[in-house]
């Protein structure tokens, strides 16, 4: 199906709380239709509701990203209602448990894996003819400095954000001579849950809030947009180069 409205979609994962909750309401106020992935019922009702009283649209969709079926089944839905997609933000992630490496459980270290590699992959796999079908199709990988910082006790996240570092960058590669153009966002650090259970001790009145980091997120979906496997530093305000982000 193809779809003739001109209203650009945007797939947003992770976006019933945190960094992913105010990227969807950014988007939605730029006058995207939002697809709002999410395993939080409650939250992405909020979300829609808080939407729909601007003006705004939604599609829920409810689902644990490690249900790769229910991925495939989405973009087959994306295929038969739009076409296409024009916006992939890959913002869903997990911090798991903050351990020696020898003494990470297993399950809880594939876990973390599972969440923050695996299912961006599998979202690559089963989105890419529909990024491919848009004029500018624009993937944004939520990314982090721990990719290269190695913070001790922090192995699994570290390993993790080091893999998708390297998914996002050879998607990138793999896109330069087309219309897509991929991306990793790094927020530095930022009033979020999954902040807070990593550093506990730590003041979050002196960290950006969420919904700050929204607008930065819209500019990288833009189709407007030339960059292309590289990462914006959100702490800096600049493009970087991969491999030397700033601290987290």
């Amino acid at each position: 199906m193809s779809d003739d409205s001109g209203e650009r979609i945007a797939l947003i994962t992770g976006a019933s709380r945190g960094i992913g909750y105010f990227a969807a309401l950014a988007y939605a106020r730029a006058g995207y239709h939002v697809i709002a992935v999410a395993r939080t019922v409650g939250g992405l009702e909020e979300l829609d509701d808080a939407i729909q009283a601007e003006g705004g649209s939604t599609t829920l969709v409810p689902m644990d990203v490690t249900d790769y079926d229910a991925i495939d089944r989405l973009g087959a839905a994306i295929d038969k209602q739009w076409g296409r997609l024009d916006v992939l933000l890959a913002n869903a992630g997990m911090l798991g448990g903050l351990s020696p490496l020898g003494h990470f459980d297993p399950k809880e270290f594939e876990k973390v894996l599972a969440v923050n590699v695996t299912a961006n992959w599998r979202f690559i796999r089963s989105m890419d003819p529909l990024l491919r079908a848009s004029e500018a199709g624009r993937m944004i990988i939520i990314g982090s400095g721990a990719a290269y910082s190695c913070r001790p006790f922090w192995g699994a996240y570290s390993v993790s954000k080091a893999a998708v570092h390297a998914l996002g960058q050879t998607y990138a590669a793999e896109c330069k001579n087309g219309p897509i153009r991929v991306n990793i966002a790094n927020p530095g650090g930022m009033r979020t849950a999954m902040r807070a259970l990593a550093l506990p001790g730590e003041d979050p009145s002196t960290l950006p809030h969420p919904s700050e980091f929204g607008d930065t997120l819209v500019m990288m979906g833009s189709p407007e947009l030339t960059q292309n496997g590289l990462i914006f530093d959100f702490p800096t305000g600049e493009w970087q180069t991969p491999g030397v982000p700033s601290i987290i």
